[in-house]
């Protein structure tokens, strides 16, 4: 089947083939650890690690990459506010990122490259750029020269005067030009710093991931995937220092962003107050509801986050769950497990989770209707394989409803108890005493479904 992707760089829908086709190589931006991330910077790990996942199946072998940003100025800032060295606050956050994304299914890259573990390739780089003409030294910073780069602004698409306001540059006397770029700076004392032909500094933000992709994936990757929030000045300045550094060949083949997340209509941003941490989030909520939020909409567009869209999704899980616990009796192996060929292609149209997510919805109700043993086996696999290659349904359905459960009033078989007392009640047209059950169970959070197959009780998370 073929895997078709939206390339914002030539800005239409191409077919995805690896330059390698034994090798496909996929790079995705990750976070400056300085705090614990926000909702949003889970996005590109949950939907970019779904395409992972699919290009393993169809690929097989796959490297694919998240970085660490550990070295930048507001982690510096963290240090010295709180007087310790800058790997103190790096590696807590990092392993806090680790965990958060490992709650959220996000599938874990092959490689996770560090800023700080790749210093000698940023110096190494930035000499290159240097001697090829393409940046500059003063005092003690190396700066790139944007107009060395005639195809700088094809990414973002966007005009010299419109990249110089979008990037808030610095003005500063020792540049060229305004729009010129910093690759590496100095550090102060206090600051952390390395050793370098222009003195004691740090690299530029820019650099990092261009250096980290050259050292771990050569001249040329496949993919490279973030937000769109990076695409100016972040990917846009990546894309020139790589190009230039390899002597003009091909950076990323395929660049890929995600949409961002809202609330209310508006960008998430700590000024406004509105900021979820995906570390409160996943104690609040179960983890897999956020995943399922995450990947309702199509990655490339916007996102409005709500607690409603939370609610929803464990809604929607709680019937996913359900129909497997309906199926409980139906024995099933890992290699019986199958995707259906339309989930598959939906995925393929770009990743169109949304109408992964549909389908997904109608293969449980096909498997709800089952009557034949067969069919139901056949329907269960159908079921756990396409769930499984987006990440859902990864817990047994017990696990799933005793968490809601632990939180209920009342015991499974308390439950179980006035579900089979109310359909007493209907048998015998007492239907003032059905109602009167459905509510003491809704008080406590247990939802009754009347369904031809008889009632099925889900617990409200």
């Amino acid at each position: 089947m073929q895997l078709k992707l939206y390339n914002n760089l030539t800005r239409q829908i191409e077919v995805f083939q690896p330059a390698d086709p034994g090798r496909v190589t996929m790079y995705v931006c990750g976070p400056t650890v300085y705090n614990y991330v926000h909702i949003g910077n889970a996005r590109p790990p949950v939907v970019f690690g779904v395409l992972s996942r699919l290009l393993r199946r169809l690929f097989g072998r796959v490297i694919y990459a998240r970085n660490i940003t550990d070295v930048d100025d507001k982690i510096n800032a963290a240090a010295i506010e709180q007087g310790v060295p800058i790997h103190v606050i790096t590696d807590k956050f990092s392993a806090a990122y680790a965990s958060d994304m490992a709650a959220l299914g996000a599938n874990p890259p092959d490689l996770v490259p560090h800023a700080t573990h790749h210093i000698a390739d940023i110096v190494s780089m930035c000499e290159r750029l240097i001697a090829s003409g393409h940046a500059y030294a003063a005092e003690g910073h190396v700066l790139f020269a944007v107009d060395s780069y005639a195809d700088y602004g094809k990414l973002s698409r966007r005009s010299t005067d419109e990249m110089i306001a979008g990037a808030r540059v610095e003005v500063a006397p020792y540049k060229r030009q305004p729009g010129d770029f910093v690759l590496w700076k100095p550090s102060t004392p206090e600051l952390p710093g390395w050793d370098s032909p222009w003195g004691r500094g740090r690299p530029g933000w820019h650099i990092e991931c261009s250096a980290m992709c050259e050292a771990h994936f050569g001249e040329t990757i496949d993919i490279h995937a973030g937000g769109v929030d990076l695409q100016f000045p972040h990917h846009e300045n990546e894309m020139a220092q790589s190009t230039c550094a390899h002597g003009g060949r091909i950076f990323a083949r395929f660049w890929l962003h995600n949409g961002m997340l809202n609330m209310d209509g508006r960008k998430m941003s700590k000024s406004l107050g509105n900021v979820f941490r995906v570390h409160d989030l996943i104690a609040e909520h179960p983890p897999e509801a956020l995943r399922y939020a995450l990947l309702s909409a199509h990655y490339s567009q916007p996102l409005d986050w709500s607690d409603g869209l939370i609610e929803q999704s464990v809604r929607t899980l709680d019937r996913l769950y359900g129909t497997l616990r309906e199926l409980a009796d139906v024995e099933l192996d890992a290699s019986a497990v199958v995707v259906p060929e339309a989930f598959e292609a939906a995925l393929c149209d770009d990743l169109n989770t949304p109408q992964a997510l549909a389908i997904l919805a109608q293969l449980a109700a096909d498997a709800r209707r089952a009557e034949s043993a067969d069919e139901r086996r056949m329907r269960k696999a159908e079921l756990l394989g396409a769930a499984g290659l987006i990440g859902l349904l990864q817990l047994p359905p017990e696990a799933w409803f005793n968490r809601a459960a632990s939180r209920c009033a009342l015991s499974s078989e308390q439950i179980e108890a006035l579900v089979a007392e109310r359909q007493s009640a209907k048998r015998a047209r007492a239907f003032d005493r059905a109602d009167a059950i459905r509510k003491e169970l809704a008080d406590v959070g247990v939802e009754i479904e009347d369904t031809p197959s008889g009632p099925r009780w889900n617990i409200r998370s």
